[in-house]
Formats: C-alpha cells, sequence, structure tokens
C-alpha cells in the first residue's frame, strides 16, 4: 500500500512505503531539539545561567559579576539584551547586557539598566566548563554584536575586563578606553569599547 504526496502543485507527486516506524515521545523530542539554537534568554534560563557564571569566575576571581537576583532582574527588564548559546537544549554559553546612559561605566552600571539607550553594557560572558578551549566564547560574542548592530539606536558597547582577558576582546574589535574606575575585591579592569557602525551593511548580510 502506498500514499500519494503532493507538497506542490508544481512538483511532481513521490511516494511513501507504508508502513512507517513509529518515534516514541521521548525520540521525537530528542531529533526535535535543534543541534545549534541562538536565543534570547528568559528568566526561566536564569538557574543555569547562574551554574555556568559561578563555576567560570568564582574559582578564578572568588567573584561573582552577577548575582542570582541580578540575572533574573536584567532578563526580566531587557531580555533582548541577552544571547544564549544551546545546544540540544542545553545552555552552553551565554551573554548578558543592560542599557547604559553615560560615556563611561561606573559602579551604578553594574546593577542598573537604563532603557532607550544607545549604549548597551556587557555584564559578562560565560561558557560551560565542557565547551570551553572550543571558540564559543568567540563565537557567541561576534553573533552577539552582529545582533546588536540590527538593533535600532544603539550605537556601541561597553565592558570592562581583566588585563588577561584585553587581547581577546581587541581581536573581536574593542577599543581600550583606558583603566575602569570599578573595583571590585580590589581588582582593576580596563574599560573596552565596540562601535556598532555600519550598520546597513549588517542588516544586509546578517539576516536582520
Amino acid at each position: 500500500m502506498t500514499k500519494q504526496v503532493s507538497s506542490s502543485p508544481f512538483l511532481k507527486p513521490f511516494f511513501l512505503k507504508t508502513p512507517v516506524r513509529v518515534v516514541s515521545p521521548l525520540q521525537q523530542r530528542r531529533h526535535t531539539l535543534p543541534a545549534s539554537e541562538f536565543r534570547n534568554l528568559t528568566r526561566q534560563d536564569a538557574i543555569s545561567v547562574f551554574e555556568i557564571e559561578r563555576e567560570a569566575f568564582v574559582s578564578v576571581s572568588g567573584e561573582c559579576p552577577l548575582t542570582l537576583d541580578e540575572v533574573l532582574n536584567f532578563l526580566g527588564q531587557c531580555p533582548e539584551l541577552s544571547l544564549g548559546w544551546f545546544e540540544e537544549g542545553q545552555l552552553v554559553a551565554f551573554i548578558i547586557g543592560s542599557g547604559w546612559h553615560k560615556e563611561r561605566l561606573s559602579q551604578e552600571a553594574m546593577t542598573r539598566h537604563v532603557p532607550d539607550t544607545p549604549t548597551v553594557h556587557i555584564h559578562v560572558l560565560s561558557v560551560h566548563r565542557h565547551c570551553r578551549q572550543q571558540g564559543k566564547g568567540s563565537i557567541l560574542l561576534w553573533r552577539y554584536l552582529q545582533y546588536l548592530r540590527c538593533m535600532p539606536g544603539l550605537r556601541r558597547a561597553l565592558l570592562i575586563c581583566e588585563d588577561f582577558l584585553v587581547p581577546f576582546y581587541l581581536k573581536a574589535g574593542f577599543k581600550e578606553k583606558g583603566p575602569s574606575g570599578i573595583s571590585v575585591s580590589n581588582m582593576q579592569f580596563q574599560e573596552m569599547e565596540y562601535m556598532l557602525n555600519g550598520q546597513a551593511y549588517a542588516r544586509r548580510n546578517s539576516g536582520c
């Protein structure tokens, strides 16, 4: 027995042989999960975000850039300024940003979102421990910056980082603005800036 299938009047029909193999709901779910997906984060992702962040930063510096409450706060106020990389439904890397309205970042910028501003403050970029040394941080940062280029009104991104991370951000196109006035547990930071110019080209070539 055969069943005729025609998905378009412009295509010749083809035939599927029966019986069709039955797939269990669990197998079906696994097969329907995208192998790799980039999307904005939600408050439901906060626990996964914080677990990755805590493992990545506490072991190195003893401090998390964002507390769990701050993660929840930013994902509630400005989820559009976040980006998560999911593989088979599991979060493997993420970026969280917020809006800022001044030329330089200050201590206030660490916990505050200012809406409708031309500057994005990138609070944290983190990769799951099992996915490091694979270039995922660079790929996610590139995709995030291209995504920001497509958002009307945004002109630049700012962040602070320790000295050993400056080459990473320089390679991604950031420029040094000099030492930051922000300090956390006696750690000193450099402030970095990325100009979101070339918007027409970005929209034409990035599917925005």
